[in-house]
């Protein structure tokens, strides 16, 4: 399968946008569906409108590909105003998701991938290769899904079409209207995790919807916070608005669980982890019973040749004798260095434990999270996380240790 390719992202600035639906109001200096909204948008990156219904975080995502067009100001893509584009090329050139997906129910999933492609006259053997290209990239296998109907699949999988169809024409800007927001909690922190994983290869500019903050949180890289009226009440990164929110109606639409919601800004990764004192089944446990009582954590964790945890045993049950599976006394949750910190907090007080262990890609042990080393960071009011290019960066050069992990130790 030949990888996914994109074309450059573009940024979007708006530029002092108004929408008023009632022209003689407009004229008489009243607020409209949105008010003088100046802000801009980084190519490359995820910006996430948020707040209550009704408070013009839709209406102005429509003004991007001109389903509405703007009362006054201007809406620059690329530098270009919107407004002097063809609407119909100007449209194709943006992908679009919405809730209910929009897929068209008498077509084929493979025909409902390539719609615009279609439009834009490719041929079919490469209109076929496309569907089939992104079909793999949502995690639909192709011979399985291109010849179904979408009545035939879930919400989540349509919701995956309709990601697949937005991305067909490789543009530049993509516009996500509650995108996951009619499926239940479980598909929807799936289809989240998986659309942050392909950004990490696309990169593609994003202006996503959504009321939930949490939400708002863990997919931007800019948030906008919409108040009742069309008017923005803050904008900045998520750790940003999080530690040091604008005004009262932020901090109240953010909750008093801010600095749990900081948390999932985090992944494990991000942590120094713990060394763990380890003790392979065969070997002789009385080694591993000396170099843990140098230390202050008080057990060993047994792991199979591979460095891969079976348990832990207190270092006093450890003796001279052959260290067995048997001798495990107590598991931990295993983290994954892109865990958020959120996650596994939640994992290790669900299991009633202080610490975690961190797993590579091969399942060897790499190291440890505590609860105290996650609390001690919510104390930390100027900690930052990474952003979503340095984070894919790290993660890229943690997976190349994971490949070669005696290059990685120095050996």
């Amino acid at each position: 399968m030949t990888p996914v390719t994109s074309q450059h992202a573009a940024s979007v600035e708006f530029d002092h946008v108004t929408k008023s639906y009632d022209a003689a109001a407009s004229k008489a200096g009243a607020p409209g569906a949105v008010n003088d909204l100046s802000l801009s948008i980084p190519a490359g990156r995820i910006c996430v409108l948020v707040g209550p219904s009704g408070c013009g975080k839709t209406t102005s995502l429509k003004m991007v590909n001109r389903l509405i067009e703007p009362t006054s100001g201007r809406i620059l893509l690329d530098g270009v105003d919107a407004a002097t584009r063809d609407t119909t090329e100007l449209r194709r050139g943006i992908g679009y998701v919405i809730q209910q997906t929009g897929l068209f129910p008498h077509q084929t999933i493979e025909d409902n991938v390539v719609t615009v492609p279609r439009l834009l006259g490719w041929d079919k053997a490469r209109m076929r290769a496309r569907a089939e290209e992104l079909l793999s990239v949502v995690g639909l296998e192709p011979a399985t899904y291109a010849k179904r109907y979408p009545a035939q699949l879930s919400g989540g999988e349509r919701q995956r079409v309709g990601v697949a169809r937005a991305l067909a024409a490789d543009p530049p800007i993509m516009l996500m209207d509650e995108p996951f927001g009619a499926v239940d909690p479980i598909v929807r922190e799936r289809l989240q995790n998986e659309f942050l994983r392909l950004q990490e290869q696309l990169a593609k500019t994003i202006l996503f919807v959504t009321h939930d903050i949490d939400e708002a949180i863990k997919m931007g890289d800019l948030v906008v916070v919409f108040q009742a009226g069309g008017v923005v009440a803050q904008v900045g990164p998520p750790a940003e608005i999080l530690a040091s929110p604008a005004s009262d109606y932020v901090a109240r639409f953010v909750g008093t669980d801010r600095g749990l919601k900081r948390l999932s800004l985090f992944r494990v990764g991000e942590l120094p982890l713990e060394p763990v004192v380890m003790a392979q089944v065969g070997s002789d446990g009385s080694i591993a019973r000396r170099v843990a009582a140098e230390g202050t954590f008080r057990h060993v964790l047994v792991t199979d040749g591979g460095s891969r945890p079976i348990g832990w045993v207190h270092r006093d049950a450890l003796t001279s004798g052959i260290v067995t599976a048997e001798q495990v006394e107590s598991t931990s949750p295993l983290l994954d260095r892109r865990t958020t910190l959120k996650d596994a907090l939640s994992m290790l007080l669900d299991a009633d434990v202080q610490a975690g262990l961190v797993t590579d890609r091969t399942g060897a042990v790499r190291g440890m999270v505590t609860v105290d080393s996650i609390t001690a960071l919510m104390r930390e009011p100027d900690a930052r996380p990474r952003d979503a290019l340095e984070r894919a960066a790290g993660e890229a050069d943690a997976d190349a240790d994971d490949a070669h992990p005696a290059e990685a130790a120095g050996a």
